[in-house]
C-alpha cells in the first residue's frame, strides 16, 4: 500500500497561477546586426552630421555645375579676378560677398562697378574669368569620383587577395605576404609619375596609380580576419556538407567581415582624395582646362596673396570632405565593432 503522506497527487503538478501584469518582459526590441549597429551610429552626432554634410556635398557635386548659368571651362578674359558677388548681400559688407577688393594701400573697391560688370559670380572668378563656382562642384564632382572609382577597386583587389591568401595558407600564402611586401616597399609618387609617363595625365593614370599600391592594407586585414574565421564552427560545418572553397570565402567569411571591409573602404576614401590634390597640385595630375580640388588650389596658390578666395574656397572645401569622410569611418568603426555594445 502507498502512504497517504507520501502519495503522489495531481495538485502537486498543476501550473503555477502567474499574474500577467508583474511578469518580467523583454523590453528591449529584438536586433539583427545591422540594426543594432544603426542604432548605434545614430547616438554618435558628429558622424550622423558628417554623413549629413557628406550626402548633400555629393548631391551638389552633381548639380552644382548646373546652379550657375557659367560654364567650368570658359573663358571670360575680362572678367578675370573678380571677388564673389551674391545678389542681395552687394550692401552686407561684413560678408565677403559685396563684390569689393583691398587695394595694397588699405583702400577697397568695388571691382564689378570698376569694371562695369553686370554679372554676379558667386564666389569670384579665376585668373582666365572662369566661373569659380561651377569650377569648384565640376573638381568636386571629379575629385569624389576618382576616391569612389580607387575605393572600389581597392576594396575588389584587397579582399580578394587578402582572402585567397589566409584561406589557403601555407607556402600560398608566404608567397604572396612576400610579393605583398614588395608592393608596400615602392611608393605611391613613384608609381603615379611612371603611371603619367606611360599614359597621358588624366582621371584613369591617377585610379590607377591610387589602386596599385592602396590596397594592401585591405588584403591584411581581411587575411588576419580569414585566419581567424576558418577554424571556427560555421566553417568546418561548410566543409562538411561540401562547400567549395570558393563557396566558403565569399559565401560565409567575407560576408562576415563586412564590417570591418567597409570601416576600411570608408578611411581609403579621404586618403585618396588628398593624395589627387597633392598629384594635381604638383602639376602631376589632371589638366587644363579639366578641373579638380588639386587643381583648384594649385590655381589659387598662384594669386594667394592678391586674390586669397580663390585658393581659400578650394581649401576649405578639401577639409570638409576629409573631416567628414574620417568622422563617418570612426563612427562605422565604434558601431561595427561587437566590443563597442553597451
Amino acid at each position: 500500500m502507498v502512504n497517504k503522506e507520501t502519495s503522489i497527487s495531481k495538485e502537486m503538478f498543476a501550473p503555477a497561477n502567474i499574474d500577467p501584469s508583474k511578469s518580467e518582459k523583454i523590453a528591449k526590441p529584438s536586433l539583427n546586426f545591422w540594426q543594432d549597429s544603426w542604432l548605434r551610429l545614430r547616438k554618435n552626432k558628429g558622424a550622423v552630421v558628417s554623413l549629413v554634410v557628406i550626402v548633400i556635398l555629393v548631391i551638389l557635386a552633381l548639380v552644382g555645375p548646373y546652379l550657375t548659368p557659367y560654364q567650368f571651362d570658359t573663358q571670360v578674359a575680362k572678367n578675370n579676378n573678380l571677388p564673389p558677388r551674391v545678389q542681395g548681400l552687394e550692401n552686407v559688407h561684413w560678408l565677403p560677398f559685396d563684390g569689393t577688393l583691398t587695394r595694397r594701400n588699405g583702400t577697397e573697391y568695388n571691382a564689378y562697378e570698376v569694371r562695369n560688370v553686370k554679372e554676379y559670380y558667386w564666389l569670384g572668378t579665376d585668373g582666365l574669368g572662369r566661373d569659380i563656382f561651377a569650377r569648384l562642384w565640376k573638381g568636386t564632382q571629379i575629385s569624389l569620383f576618382i576616391a569612389f572609382m580607387a575605393a572600389l577597386v581597392d576594396m575588389l583587389i584587397g579582399v580578394t587577395y587578402g582572402a585567397v591568401s589566409g584561406y589557403i595558407g601555407g607556402r600560398v600564402d608566404s608567397v604572396m605576404q612576400r610579393i605583398l611586401e614588395v608592393i608596400v616597399g615602392i611608393p605611391n609618387l613613384i608609381v603615379a609619375v611612371l603611371m603619367i609617363l606611360v599614359l597621358k595625365p588624366g582621371i584613369t593614370p591617377i585610379i590607377i596609380a591610387i589602386t596599385l599600391t592602396s590596397w594592401t592594407s585591405m588584403a591584411r586585414v581581411v587575411r588576419a580576419q580569414v585566419l581567424k574565421f576558418k577554424n571556427q564552427e560555421f566553417v568546418l560545418a561548410a566543409k562538411t556538407l561540401g562547400a567549395s572553397n570558393s563557396s566558403i570565402i565569399f559565401k560565409h567569411m567575407i560576408p562576415n567581415m563586412f564590417g570591418v571591409i567597409i570601416i576600411n573602404t570608408m578611411f581609403s576614401i579621404p586618403n585618396a582624395i588628398f593624395f589627387e590634390a597633392f598629384l594635381s597640385f604638383i602639376g602631376l595630375g589632371l589638366q587644363e582646362p579639366n578641373a579638380s580640388l588639386g587643381t583648384l588650389v594649385n590655381d589659387g596658390f598662384k594669386s594667394m596673396i592678391a586674390f586669397p578666395y580663390q585658393m581659400v574656397v578650394p581649401s576649405i572645401m578639401i577639409a570638409v570632405i576629409m573631416v567628414c569622410f574620417n568622422l563617418v569611418a570612426d563612427g562605422l568603426r565604434d558601431a561595427l565593432d561587437p566590443k563597442m555594445r553597451d
